[in-house]
């Protein structure tokens, strides 16, 4: 090597302590396999619906008024049927859309009467914001299943499983994604849901609203039942485990390819 020669860096392979660190590092890359959440699918659109249905990851539905209204659904009972004749054999929650308690009650017997795989979906408080606890204690006992929805707080939980307590099979939908909304961390706050329904071994769980697909991972560290995911992050399974440089090449190229479409020039 002449004197003006610099030696090129050399690449240090891993230490026996860093390899180790890679290994189980590696070996704690989440696998969809692995997750005991089950997944419900959350939307209104038919086909989706129909397509989702043979997929053996999804393990239930669920649908509201305002992913109905945002596939232009008009008729709500006919989409429903069409819905749990295509579906018959996994849970499916619709909700009642009144203001009124003893309306929603009337609409949930109806709901209930369309399948035994129906789950009546009832808010935890009305627009007013007047307790539903009484309603859902009600129909719990006259063994219509239940997803208490819109829950947010901790105390709603706790109320909620007990209205529903003694009734049959039933769903308590915590929106954790709104919680996060808040600048709350969602995790411990699910965890102490987790904590509140152990006791009752018919109710279940259900982490709502999730933001991104970490949250079914999350759903599972904590002991969630059930996670609803919509068909936007359903959709970015397959990069669940994905090799992160390999990821990173591809995100240059979107750039790089975005850039040339546009006819960027400087």
């Amino acid at each position: 090597m002449s004197d003006n020669e610099q030696p090129q860096a050399q690449f240090n392979p891993l230490t026996p302590e860093q390899l180790a660190w890679s290994k189980s590092v590696r070996s704690c890359v989440p696998r969809i396999a692995d997750l005991k959440v089950k997944i419900f699918a959350d939307g209104a659109d038919t086909a989706g619906m129909l397509e989702l249905s043979r997929n053996p990851l999804i393990k239930g539905f669920t649908t509201n008024p305002t992913l109905m209204l945002k596939e232009g659904i008009t008729d709500y009972q006919a989409f429903a049927l069409d819905i749990l004749q295509a579906i018959p054999d996994r849970p499916i929650s619709f909700e009642v859309f009144s203001d009124d308690f003893a309306e929603m009650e009337r609409q949930a017997r109806k709901i209930a009467g369309w399948g035994e795989n129906v789950y009546v979906k009832i808010p935890v408080t009305n627009t007013l914001g007047e307790s539903s606890m009484k309603l859902v204690q009600d129909l719990a006992q006259a063994g219509v299943k239940l997803n208490v929805t819109a829950l947010t707080a901790l105390d709603q939980v706790r109320d909620a499983s007990a209205a529903l307590a003694g009734g049959p099979p039933a769903f308590v939908s915590v929106f954790a994604g709104r919680v996060a909304d808040t600048g709350r961390d969602p995790v411990p706050h699910m965890a102490a849901a987790v904590e509140l329904v152990r006791r009752y071994p018919d109710i279940e769980l259900i982490w709502a609203s999730p933001r991104e697909l970490l949250n079914i991972f999350q759903a599972d560290a904590v002991g969630c039942h059930i996670i609803t995911v919509t068909s936007d992050i359903l959709k970015k399974l397959h990069l669940v485990g994905k090799n992160l440089h390999e990821y990173s090449l591809e995100t240059v190229k979107m750039f790089h390819d975005d850039a040339a479409k546009a006819g960027y020039t400087l």
